[in-house]
């Protein structure tokens, strides 16, 4: 399925692997681009020695095209493009911040930057600096997320810029992927649905819970402190959402899920552990390789343009 996103990156089916803070590592992202699509290493916590390290593996693993998200908030940004210029990655990601002061750099070196996006206003400014496409991300994805809806941003994105649009949030399965390119989108971006690929690099119990949810499974924290976050509920969400509705301040939120993180993708702790999933988690019913991941996806969404029934309006 050749079109504006496999051609502008290279790769055969344009859908790309959510980046997934301290879960998107080489084995996955080597997986998902072995497959046809687009892997991404995400270099959130990472060291630049620590990132070096997992685009070389990735390399060894895979000669197809992948990407590294920069979450633009952490403070050794500068190192770690160093090293994603050094290494030869030509594409990036960006989330949690404007990419505005890499641009030039970017550009001098041939790399091409995606950034994600919550909002119209944001994929503007994001066009008008140089950026090759955007993600625009509805609040039904899992993780960090805005207040638009997937159905309600993708179109109104798409109509707003002119470079290609990628849709997020909430896609799972054909039918969405076939919903997405209806509402203006080029590709999709899926993060929940590779959390259960054999070869995520979390622990069971994370998979198994996404395998176990339903689409009452998520809850938004942190909406009362502009951090709006989408996670599978858990006991320390259920305290997290008590402990805001009776007014906690900040801080004292803060501490509530202090290395909730890495209790969930490191331990698979399911009391304490914060399991960042999307509302789409209710489709997703089998531990299986990417590659069947998405060729699954791909043959769903033939069937499903095979059998769609549009009246006649």
């Amino acid at each position: 399925m050749p079109n504006k996103i496999t051609e502008l990156l290279g790769i055969k089916y344009p859908i790309i692997q959510g980046a997934m803070a301290q879960i998107g590592r080489h084995e996955l992202a080597a997986a998902v681009s072995n497959a046809g699509g687009l892997g991404i290493i995400s270099s959130g916590g990472m060291t630049a020695e620590e990132l070096r390290q997992e685009i070389r593996d990735c390399k060894y693993l895979t000669d197809k095209p992948f990407a590294v998200n920069l979450l633009l908030k952490v403070k050794n940004i500068p190192e770690l493009v160093d090293v994603i210029i050094e290494e030869g990655v030509k594409i990036v990601t960006t989330g949690a911040g404007t990419p505005k002061l890499l641009m030039p750099l970017f550009k001098e070196h041939g790399i091409l930057v995606i950034s994600v996006v919550p909002s119209v206003k944001l994929a503007q400014k994001m066009e008008e600096l140089g950026v090759a496409a955007v993600v625009a991300e509805g609040m039904e994805a899992g993780g960090h997320i805005g207040e638009t809806t997937t159905m309600s941003l993708v179109p109104q994105v798409a109509q707003a810029v002119s470079i290609p649009v990628i849709a997020a949030g909430g896609i799972a399965n054909g039918a969405g992927l076939v919903a997405a390119f209806a509402l203006g989108a080029s590709g999709v971006q899926l993060g929940t649905a590779f959390l259960v690929a054999e070869e995520c690099p979390v622990p069971l119990s994370y998979k198994e819970a996404i395998l176990a949810a339903d689409d009452r499974a998520t809850a938004v924290t942190g909406r009362s402190i502009g951090m709006a976050v989408r996670s599978l509920r858990t006991p320390i969400i259920e305290k997290y959402l008590e402990a805001e509705q009776n007014g906690a301040s900040p801080q004292e939120l803060e501490a509530l899920t202090k290395g909730s993180l890495q209790k969930a993708v490191k331990e698979g702790d399911l009391n304490t552990g914060t399991f960042m999933a999307g509302q789409i988690s209710g489709l997703v019913t089998e531990i299986k390789p990417a590659k069947d991941i998405i060729e699954e996806l791909v043959l769903d969404a033939n069937q499903v343009l095979a059998n769609i029934e549009i009246p006649t309006l």
